[in-house]
């Protein structure tokens, strides 16, 4: 039995049937050329020969000796297919809203902790012929990294699926332990962690205080008596929304695309990040939404932004994240000095938080944790806390950078990956973004009750970019308007569309992505726009003139 991490193991303990605790994605394809008779068979072949490519998919979850640590993982033995990969069929007349209601349905169903922790839906049915995959996991066995590990196992580069391999022997089964004899190495195995673990919070401490204080005061860990320029600390006490109340297990999902290439004329333009760009759209919706029904805050919503503790080159299938509070400037009306005052917040929001992540502990171990932390999981629940006491953040907002190229799966071209994620008590809101080929690919899943209407906030991200692009081109001096400002219009299918990417944008056919980039993608889901003629130049590095630092931090602050 492999133990599940502290970390890995408290997705399983704050799991509710208001919280269920399973990442997701929503998989839009065009249907394989040569492909006869239904997809979900189809698949459900191609899968046969892909799933041990997953080993977490053959593995199941084993209480430990008297619950008193954290269960593991055993093996399965031979997988259901019949019950992990289900196919459902979408009602006349198949519009992308009724899909986007189906994966919230999807979304609110615990999964079964007898089998292995994964669960597949093919549907079919979508208007414009395209089909479907609504794929989730448990977060006790990925996160986003290890998710990119599981898509890489899933998916071909071309349209011919490649050549796995079959899969190994079984392994003889071991004899099972008594209890006695589980009893005692889970005893043993508990007292180590727990010397081990107290050994490292000790290390750690000294480490945590020192590089908090290097993150706070530059140079006060050299002994300097005044240290100049040291950074503001942001404002990271959350205001009272809508999103912020005790959750029902409804949940409601939007997924909308917006053009990559847009995205990257802002950040170059205005000398930001991409990740400081998404963060812009978010919060350009977050402020058009909440004004709109009179509940704009006066000080800033507070995200909390998860940061991945992978190495590269790590393939391992478990939880390495850490994550940085940040104030996302929904005060701010002028679109350009949200945008720089979202930069300045999260750089020291960075900056702290890569000064501590080394230092926060990984694991953890408490005794009795599989009984005593559920129970105070469904406390919180029941009594309602999250409707009077803040719970330190409004929203989770999440950015995985994806492939820049197409994928393939079973021969079906794949043409945009939505992510699905949790809400969760007093966080009823999850906004995550993906890149893929040309495309910013946004989900929002939300509690039904408290964002009933996710479609409409949806449809801000693409306004809250167009706002981003025409005050960016309003800054620039006379005449130097960008050759490429078509291009910015109607994004380019490029090869190289990471979100981390500064990379110019390359020729390339047109693709196609879920909703089409840059539309509502509520009503039919119109296929992506045809790419911008060939030959357009890039835009200038230096074509606008920042906002001043002062200005962005304070000017124009916009009573709700």
């Amino acid at each position: 039995m492999k133990q599940l991490s502290g970390i890995d193991a408290t997705f399983l303990y704050m799991e509710t049937p208001e919280t269920p605790m399973h990442v997701a994605g929503l998989t839009l394809y065009d249907p394989p050329k040569a492909m006869t008779g239904s997809f979900h068979e189809h698949f459900r072949t191609f899968f046969a020969g892909r799933v041990h490519l997953i080993p977490i998919f053959g593995k199941k979850l084993a209480r430990s000796a008297f619950d008193l640590d954290h269960p593991g993982w055993v093996d399965a033995g031979e997988v259901d297919l019949d019950y992990h990969i289900r196919h459902a069929r979408l009602p006349k007349p198949g519009t992308f809203a009724q899909l986007e209601a189906m994966v919230g349905d999807l979304h609110s169903v615990v999964l079964d902790r007898s089998r292995p922790l994964w669960q597949f839906t093919v549907i079919d049915g979508l208007a414009d012929g395209r089909l479907a995959l609504y794929s989730k996991v448990h977060h006790a066995a990925v996160d986003g990294g290890a998710g990119m590990v599981i898509t890489k196992a899933l998916y071909d580069v071309t349209e011919t699926p490649r050549d796995v391999g079959p899969a190994p022997a079984p392994k003889p089964k071991a004899a099972k332990p008594t209890m006695e004899q589980r009893a005692i190495v889970g005893l043993n195995d508990l007292m180590a962690n727990m010397i081990r673990q107290h050994i490292t919070v000790m290390t750690a401490g000294a480490k945590l205080m020192g590089s908090l204080a290097s993150a706070l005061i530059p140079g006060a860990s050299k002994g300097e008596e005044k240290v100049p320029g040291a950074p503001a600390i942001p404002n990271l006490v959350p205001p009272k929304t809508p999103f912020n109340v005790t959750i029902t297990g409804q949940r409601s999902y939007a997924a909308r695309s917006v053009p990559l290439d847009e995205a990257k004329f802002v950040a170059k333009a205005t000398g930001t990040k991409i990740n400081d760009v998404v963060m812009a759209i978010c919060s350009g919706a977050l402020r058009t939404y909440l004004l709109a029904k009179k509940k704009l805050p006066k000080t800033p919503l507070i995200a909390f932004v998860p940061i991945s503790l992978r190495e590269a080159g790590n393939t391992d299938i478990n939880n390495q994240v850490f994550g940085m509070n940040c104030p996302l400037a929904t005060d701010v009306a002028d679109p350009l000095e949200r945008l720089l005052s979202i930069q300045k917040t999260s750089s020291t929001s960075k900056n702290m938080a890569g000064a501590t992540k080394d230092a926060a502990p990984k694991d953890f171990t408490l005794i009795g944790a599989p009984m005593l932390l559920p129970g105070l999981v469904q406390l919180i629940g029941k009594s309602g806390l999250a409707d009077m006491v803040p719970m330190g953040v409004n929203v989770v907002i999440s950015n995985t950078q994806g492939p820049p190229f197409p994928l393939y799966c079973a021969g079906a071209k794949v043409t945009a990956l939505y992510p699905v994620s949790i809400p969760t008590h007093g966080i009823g809101l999850n906004l995550t973004v993906q890149s893929y080929m040309n495309a910013l690919d946004f989900g929002l899943t939300a509690d039904r009750k408290a964002v009933p209407d996710v479609a409409d906030l949806a449809d801000g991200l693409k306004p809250a970019l167009d706002e981003l692009v025409a005050a960016v081109k309003a800054k620039m001096p006379a005449g130097e308007a960008p050759a490429d400002a078509k291009a910015a219009a109607a994004p380019k299918a490029a090869a190289n569309g990471g979100v981390a990417a500064e990379a110019k944008p390359a020729k390339a056919k047109s693709a196609k992505t879920g909703p089409k980039a840059g539309t509502s993608a509520g009503k039919d889901a119109p296929k992506a726009a045809k790419s911008s003629p060939k030959g357009t130049a890039k835009p200038a590095k230096a074509a606008v003139a920042k906002p001043s630092r002062a200005k962005a931090a304070g000017a124009r602050r916009a009573a709700p």
